[in-house]
């Protein structure tokens, strides 16, 4: 790593390092309040083996200069600030820009003003937005009030209580000589570090000589680079619309939303890092990541997703790998039998983007499957544990051999899948959803589907519980619940008790019934998607699913008591 001054035009050195490797792409990290540039260091750390990194203390923070005066600290003078250490660092050439907090702003106000214009090549912005984009956004949630929009400007406002503050004379300036302040913001944000009093009390000087200023003036003219912007989802100071709610100001634009609180920088540093080397790369190289293509503002709500199906060979889950096709996304499934993945990774397309052969019952086959589609085709953004299998009989002609086969695939197949893939979402910190087929049954009683109701039972409670436990990570998990569905699964019901002449004719005969019933697999795969979109935690399919459900709430002794009838086929 080495060490340089840059002096400003008005005079003040500000401290400047430069790490990484020489050859590769000039990325300028610019920290916001009241940090210094060692807020970087882990981001630093993650980007050094493929890029030039250069981070600098801002003026008034860690060894730069600290000016006196209000005006030392206005806008135009930060971005000329960032002007002198782009050209210090990197006299010709474009460099690309990571900004955070105040950082951002100052970042964002170079981005759209001239100082820089033709030596940016990307940026990516995280919880700091262009104080001119932000006066309009106010106005336009004022001027043009609608019951949402008033709900935002609310909610950034009491998320704003701190900029009033620190306007007040002596008060703020006292309480971060006294160390009080500091504090405070980490009680208040675990994952920020202990603050530096004097950068705590000179920063205060950003509020007071631009808050008011800027915030009346007009919008500035759009950016004419690529941008990105990684909205942390518990960011106790900007709240999500006030950051991502910029595309008419920005015509490339990009928008992630990270799964941490403010200061992610510093709790998640191999997230951030990932996604701006995404930004870099696809500048440089013209090669865009699926998160980069996902994240573009305006694509639908499932294109350029990747979507993981088992059991997508036939029944429920081709309808379902072809329902997420048509809509964009990019489906890799799996099936037991290799010659039915490979047809329905036919019918994918382009889509299609790899088949394997997978026996979900076995734990070891489905970690190694998810390891594979990791490394070679990224972290699915949704999950659909569908594989499964059908048994029907009375308990007393169950025997372990077949309690074990169904328990295995039915409920194991659907903890594999979660303890596979539940973890790679949640480090991703990009939210995601689960989706796990249980069945009416889990709900409805019958005297000829105990062992098959109670694995069905065991997926919903599964789903609803790791539902409440991956909520903080913005992961959803759905348990779908059909009824009668016309699928193949009445060809290989196993009808415990019975003789192979009579287990054939059963599944004939069941095989017939649900034909009758006319609701093929894509009434279901349309209701999968309804839920993946609304991110719903039970969702019946078939009406006689639904109307179970609400039976199931409202009478249940009813639904007991005609779990006693003889259904038998």
């Amino acid at each position: 790593m080495s060490h340089k001054w840059v002096t400003a035009s008005d005079g003040v050195r500000l401290s400047v390092h430069i790490d990484g490797r020489d050859d590769g792409p000039t990325v300028v990290l610019v920290h916001g309040y009241p940090d210094n540039s060692s807020m970087w260091d882990g981001v630093a750390a993650e980007l050094t083996a493929k890029h030039r990194v250069v981070t600098y203390d801002v003026r008034g923070a860690g060894q730069s200069d600290k000016p006196s005066g209000r005006s030392s600290y206005r806008l135009d003078q930060l971005a000329d600030d960032l002007r002198a250490v782009v050209e210090a660092v990197q006299p010709a050439g474009k460099v690309h820009l990571v900004a955070h907090d105040w950082g951002s702003i100052q970042t964002w106000h170079a981005v759209t003003g001239d100082g820089l214009r033709g030596r940016i090549a990307s940026y990516t912005s995280i919880s700091g937005p262009s104080l001119d984009h932000a006066g309009s956004w106010f106005r336009a949630q004022l001027t043009r009030p609608t019951p949402k929009r008033l709900k935002n400007a609310l909610s950034q406002f009491l998320h704003s209580w701190y900029i009033l503050a620190f306007q007040l004379p002596l008060i703020p300036d006292v309480l971060w000589r006294t160390g009080l302040l500091g504090k405070q913001i980490q009680r208040m944000e675990p994952d920020a570090a202990a603050p530096e009093k004097s950068d705590g009390r000179h920063g205060l000087e950003l509020y007071r000589a631009n808050m008011f200023t800027r915030l009346s003036r007009p919008a500035p003219k759009p950016a004419d680079v690529p941008v990105q912007v990684l909205a942390p989802t518990g960011d106790a100071y900007v709240t999500t619309p006030l950051q991502t709610e910029v595309a008419r100001w920005v015509p490339d634009l990009r928008i992630r939303r990270v799964v941490g609180t403010h200061w992610v920088t510093r709790a998640k540093p191999a997230v951030v890092a990932r996604a701006a080397a995404e930004l870099i790369e696809y500048v440089e190289t013209g090669a865009e990541s699926r998160g980069l293509r996902r994240a573009r503002v305006g694509a639908g709500r499932f294109e350029h997703k990747l979507v993981v199906v088992t059991g997508a060979g036939s029944g429920i889950g081709r309808a379902t790998a072809l329902a997420f096709a048509a809509e964009g996304a990019d489906v890799v499934i799996t099936d037991i039998d290799p010659a039915a993945a490979a047809e329905t990774l036919k019918l994918l397309e382009d889509h299609g983007v790899a088949e394997y052969t997978v026996d979900s019952s076995d734990g070891d086959a489905v970690h190694r499957f998810a390891r594979d589609v990791r490394e070679n085709h990224g972290v699915p953004d949704i999950v659909v544990n569908n594989a499964g299998i059908g048994m029907s009989g009375p308990f007393l002609d169950t025997s372990v051999e077949d309690w074990e086969r169904v328990i295995d695939v039915n409920l194991w197949g659907v903890i594999h899948g979660c303890r596979a893939f539940a973890p790679m979402l949640a480090e991703r910190a990009e939210g995601g959803q689960i989706v796990n087929l249980a069945s009416a049954a889990a709900y409805l009683p019958s005297k000829i589907l105990t062992a098959y109701a109670t694995t069905k039972s065991a997926v919903l409670t599964l789903s609803v519980c790791l539902r409440a436990e991956l909520a903080e990570h913005h992961i959803g998990v759905t348990a779908v619940c059909p009824g009668i569905v016309k699928t193949n699964i009445t060809n290989t019901t196993t009808f415990v008790g019975v003789s192979e002449e009579e287990q054939r004719r059963r599944q004939k005969e069941s095989s017939k019934l649900y034909a009758r019933r006319g609701f093929g697999p894509e009434g279901v795969a349309k209701d999968i998607l309804r839920a993946v979109e609304k991110d719903t935690a039970i969702a019946p399919s078939t009406p006689e699913a639904k109307a179970a459900l609400v039976l199931s709430r409202l009478a249940p002794g009813l639904l007991r008591a005609a779990a006693k009838l003889d259904l038998t086929p």
